[in-house]
């Protein structure tokens, strides 16, 4: 084949689509009705019924509307379902705006301190360049939120409610990185005994853009509520972290981030971190444990077998059709309309940036079928207009395919996979796709 594209070759391709009369109907069945919704496989949706052999007792789904905080809310939802049922309250919620005020702070700094690391660098070296790209975003891990609840506790959603710009981020993200940007540049060229108080200043700067954007974050709140028998409860002049300790109470050091990706540089059975991955910069490091898909399904199966829901991580975007929330790789039919004969594995969609971890939720409930799991239940974030009220279905093939983390109270390993992470972590480089953060809209 010639380098370059000429009239006869594209005389022959169009003669190709052209001799087959077939093709003239998924034309204007596509142009009309787009790529997906000609292509959808109702057949796949029709076996993928919301109902459920196993699930966790869950409330009225949240919504993180233009915003990037999907790991948040998968966290945040995983402890209220454990509030809800230990207070007997329904659809209560913790402060996802709290939450992201100190990661935005804490990702400012974070940044400025890498920054600060790499001043010997050119700028144009990959690291650097990779640090500027983007130097904070809505977007993290679960290690990630973690660190900043150790740190800063959680409040009620009424101690600190949603603001315009936590609702719909742009703005706010790109103000941010601008002012980010601006001040690596100063960073890299001032006098050393200069970068403290120029730190200092930036962050002060960062402080004052999130307060007024987001609001200031409380030191102390009431808890105030009715629960399901409607009985008042009160407790006055509480802490975030106060609150925490007495009304979530999950010990997060129990938990285990345990991945999937078979590709040939992670073997399973082994840990793993990434370099330049983090947010709270004294906080928990990012420590994954690499195992095999059915590994890593029968671990999730059995903390929701115990009562407990799964937050989990994964490429939200394929082979997902939104509006029903029903996920299956045979969903779109893409491959007999337009004639592909793709095939790519999973490890192969990792290494060529086809697939990554895109976006977060929580598995809570599983359907059995002969002694095998054929699909599961998935509480999302993005309000009740999408799927069943909020809740999607992705059947276990879409497990295995595109999700990549699974988070694992310990007691739920094996004696052999808790000593393994246990190790210390192989370093991975910045832009591994297992760095990747959740942050879908």
């Amino acid at each position: 084949m010639s380098k370059n594209i000429d009239e006869k070759l594209i005389a022959d391709f169009s003669k190709h689509v052209k001799e087959n009369p077939t093709n003239q109907i998924v034309q204007d069945a596509i142009m009309k009705n787009g790529i997906k919704a000609a292509t959808e496989n109702a057949e796949v949706a029709r076996k993928l019924q919301p109902v459920f052999s196993n699930e966790v007792k869950t409330d009225k789904v949240t919504n993180q509307k233009q915003s990037g905080r999907c790991w948040m809310f998968a966290a945040l939802n995983t402890f209220r379902h454990h509030m809800n049922g230990a207070l007997g309250i329904q659809d209560f919620e913790l402060s996802q705006n709290y939450t992201n005020f100190w990661d935005k702070f804490e990702k400012a700094n974070y940044f400025l301190e890498n920054i600060i690391a790499t001043r010997d660098e050119d700028a144009d070296s990959r690291t650097v360049a990779f640090l500027l790209e983007t130097p904070q975003q809505d977007g993290g891990q679960w290690d990630m939120i973690v660190s900043l609840i150790e740190k800063y506790g959680v409040v009620p959603k009424s101690a600190m409610p949603e603001t315009f710009q936590s609702s719909s981020s742009r703005d706010l993200n790109e103000l941010l990185n601008a002012r980010l940007r601006a001040a690596a540049v100063k960073l890299r060229k001032i006098a050393p005994e200069e970068i403290s108080s120029l730190k200092e200043e930036i962050l002060g700067e960062i402080y004052r853009i999130l307060v007024f954007s987001l609001g200031e974050p409380p030191k102390t709140f009431d808890f105030e509520y009715r629960d399901k028998e409607d009985v008042f409860h009160q407790d006055l002049g509480l802490t975030p972290q106060a609150f925490y300790q007495k009304y979530v109470g999950i010990p997060l050091a129990d938990y285990v981030p345990v991945i999937n990706a078979p590709t040939k540089d992670k073997p399973f059975n082994r840990t793993f971190t990434v370099e330049f991955l983090g947010n709270v910069t004294d906080g928990r490091p990012i420590k994954y444990l690499n195992v095999d898909s059915e590994t890593l399904k029968s671990l999730a199966k059995k903390q929701i077998s115990a009562g407990e829901t799964v937050w989990f991580g994964c490429d939200v975007g394929q082979s997902s059709e939104r509006k029903n929330g029903v996920m299956d790789p045979a969903i779109f039919d893409f491959e007999t309309a337009f004639s592909l004969h793709s095939g790519m594995s999973k490890a192969e969609r990792l290494d060529y940036k086809e697939s990554m971890l895109t976006h977060a939720m929580v598995l809570t409930g599983f359907n059995e079928k002969d002694g095998k799991v054929d699909r599961w239940k998935i509480e999302n974030s993005w309000g009740e207009k999408v799927g069943t009220n909020g809740y999607f279905v992705a059947s276990d093939a879409w497990m295995d395919e595109f999700t990549f983390q699974v988070v694992i109270n310990k007691k739920f390993l094996s004696d052999e996979l808790v000593q393994a992470f246990a190790e210390e972590p192989i370093q991975l480089k910045p832009w591994d796709p297992m760095g990747s953060l959740a942050a879908f809209e």
